[in-house]
Order: C-alpha cells, then structure tokens, then sequence
C-alpha cells in the first residue's frame, strides 16, 4: 500500500526487517549469516530454551477478569473483592488454581518497568491506585446493575448488558486496555527491551552462562518474556482455529487495515530475528529488532484508539437510547489512550505521550457536563483528539479508522 513505507520503515535500521536477504547476488547486505528460524522456536542440545509462562499466567489473569466482569448474568452476584483480588492476586481469586499458586500477579507488574519507572516511584503508585479505583467503580456499577444508569448515576445500560459508572464509561474497558498498556506493553517495551536492562546480563550471555537449572541465558529469558507479553497464550476454537487475545488480537486488527498491512510480521520477524541475534551474540542486530518492536507495537494501541473515538463519536446523538451505545466504544478507545503512556518512540526512548498529556486528554474526553452523555460535547472532543494521537504517530485518522481484520 502507499503508505506502508512511512509508516513501518522509517528508521534507519528498517533493513533488518527482512529475514533474508533480498537476492542471492546482493553481496552487500548486512545481513546476519547466522541462521535465523521462520517461527519463534529456539533450541539448545535438542531442548527448547523458550519460556515466557510468567506472561502466559498473567495473560490468563487479565483473561479472567475480562470474562468475569461481562458476565451480565454474573452480575447480580458480582463480588468487588474477588476482582480486586484478581489484581494482586490474593486470597485465591481464580478458578484455575495453577494461577492463584503461581506467585504471579498484575498489580506489582502495573507500572514497574526499569527505564521508566524505576526511580519514578510516586507516579507508579499513582497509577496502581488509579487501576485500584477503576476496580472499585466497576463494583459500584454493579451493585446497581438493576437499575439503568443516568448522568450522574452508575448503573447498567443496553437493557443490562452492560455497566458505566455515572459518566457512562464502562470501567472493566478502562481495566483491561488499560493492562494491556501499563503492564503488558509497559514490561514488554520498557523493561524487558530496555537495552539498559539486557546490556546488564551480557557478560554472562558472552559466556553462555546458563541460569541455575535452566536451558537458556538471562538475556535469551528476558527477551522471551518481552514476546510472551504480545504472543504469550492461544487456545484452539471447537472449529480447529486458533484464537489469540489481547495485543495479538488486535494486531491482527490493525494488520487488516490496508494501510498498516505488515505489521504483525513486522514485530513477529523482529522477536525472532533478535533472538537470534541474542544467540550469537550480535547486539547491534538485536537493537535494530527491538527499535522496529517497539515503533510498530506503540502504533497498534494508537491506531485503535483513533479508530474507537470515531465508532463511539458516530453513535452520539440527541437520542439517548442511541447515544449510550456508543459508550462502549468510547470505553475502549480511554482504555487504549490510557496504554499511550507506556508506548516507546525508540528514537528517544521516551512515551509519545507524557503521563500528563494522556491525564488530559482523558480528562478533555469524559470533561462534559455529563460526561459521554453530553453527545454534543463528546462528539467536538473526539474528532479533536483524534486528529492529536493521529499526528503524534504519523499516521492520518482516515487510514486508522479504516476498517481491519477481525480480533
């Protein structure tokens, strides 16, 4: 498509994108001549030196929660402790006993990535209280789940199926795109890829020092858990296909608009083609993959929440019966706003959106009188924030809000 080269390969390392190069006589390709696999699979004597089931148990935390908390017959019974529970994982919250032994949780992941927030502790524990209210706005929902809410009033609306607090926004959306942002992509890009982080186990990755009992180095781990938090779980549909959940859905989504097609294999082929670096211990390779990793990976969460404000802002009318059922939508583009934050411009190993700029922009959106409920306001707001994330990425709101694949 005409714009896939502004968006995917803009920097200067965007060579390395391929895996091969691009013909046999091209004798001056920088390409590595060490072996590169074309899945994420990776051995030593004949036994796998992946793992990334630490990601994979707090994919199925979050997973929980979700099913849990939209579960419209569940919530005449919903227990506001359990789902805080589920968060810190204490006093056994899941159903699958694997994840309460696992001495796993979300909330000490939630803002805790080394390059930004290891000497930002009061910002951290602003944000781990702000997901705490979140889940205790979501208990309040439903305890008034009987009753449709209002302006002002927390309730249900769409004839029950679904819970806002009393500005219409829904808050297990806010939790779960949330999540997705400040420990799922936050851990990925900001600590797991901090070349600060992976440059501090390279004398033993020189050496191939093994960590005690396990097949792989501390690099070749970190690296594999920075994957597990994008591809880290999928189960197979009773028709035989796989299903994937939380970034990998919706890269998927954004890989079936046109105008970003590419960019699931961009950040896939990237995961791989580093750690393969990683193995043979050629840095600069792998520095290349996690700049592509984390340009392409910021974009996804931006392109939805453009793309989200435009479906919310389309259903807002004078009409209240159809206004509200653009709340949900709206929910889920202030979830993905809120994962702006921890977004990476590796250019200057910084967020494309400071912690402030993303307070005000979710502020400016739920700032009506009424919050969503006051359709006239909300619809000006979203087309103007929209255009502000859209310019920030480079990307225009037209190509975001192109339609995708499914997720």
């Amino acid at each position: 498509m005409r714009f896939k080269s502004i968006f995917f390969y803009v920097l200067p390392v965007a060579a390395s994108l391929a895996l091969t190069s691009c013909s046999d006589d091209d004798s001056s390709s920088n390409e590595p001549s060490y072996n590169i696999p074309s899945t994420y699979t990776f051995e030593r004597d004949g036994q796998s030196t992946v793992d990334f089931s630490g990601q994979t148990t707090r994919l199925k935390m979050l997973l929980e929660f979700d099913a849990y908390s939209k579960n419209k017959a569940g919530f005449p019974t919903f227990d506001n402790n359990l789902v805080l529970n589920m968060f810190s994982n204490t006093n056994n919250p899941f159903s699958e006993e694997a994840l309460n032994t696992s001495g796993k949780q979300l909330r000490d992941k939630t803002a805790a990535s080394a390059d930004y927030f290891a000497s930002n502790s009061v910002e951290a524990a602003e944000i781990k209280a702000s997901f705490d209210g979140l889940f205790t706005e979501m208990g309040q929902a439903a305890a008034n789940y009987a009753t449709t809410a209002t302006p002002g009033t927390a309730g249900s609306i769409e004839d029950g199926k679904r819970l806002v607090n009393g500005k219409g926004l829904e808050p297990n959306q806010a939790i779960i795109k949330g999540l997705m942002g400040a420990c799922f992509m936050d851990q990925a890009l900001n600590n797991y890829l901090s070349i600060t982080v992976l440059d501090e186990t390279k004398l033993a990755n020189d050496a191939g020092t093994l960590e005690a009992g396990k097949n792989y180095t501390t690099m070749e781990h970190k690296w594999d858990e920075a994957y597990g938090y994008i591809f880290g779980y999928q189960t197979t549909n009773t028709d035989g296909t796989t299903k994937v959940y939380f970034w990998e859905s919706y890269l998927n989504t954004v890989n079936g608009n046109p105008f970003f097609e590419g960019i699931t294999d961009n950040i896939k082929n990237a995961f791989i083609k580093g750690r393969a670096a990683i193995v043979n211990k050629d840095y600069t390779t792998r520095n290349a993959q996690i700049a592509i990793i984390k340009e392409n990976l910021s974009k996804v969460g931006a392109v939805r929440a453009v793309y989200y404000l435009n479906e919310g802002k389309a259903l807002l009318s004078g009409d209240n019966t159809q206004t509200v059922k653009g709340f949900h939508a709206l929910s889920e583009a202030y979830g993905f706003i809120t994962g702006l934050r921890y977004t990476n411009n590796p250019a200057k190993n910084t967020s494309y959106f400071t912690a402030q700029e993303v307070k005000n922009i979710q502020e400016t959106l739920l700032g009506g009188t009424d919050g969503f409920w006051d359709a006239n306001y909300t619809s000006q707001k979203a087309t103007e924030l929209m255009e502000t994330i859209a310019q920030r990425f480079g990307f225009t709101v037209e190509q975001a809000i192109h339609e995708g694949g499914s997720h």
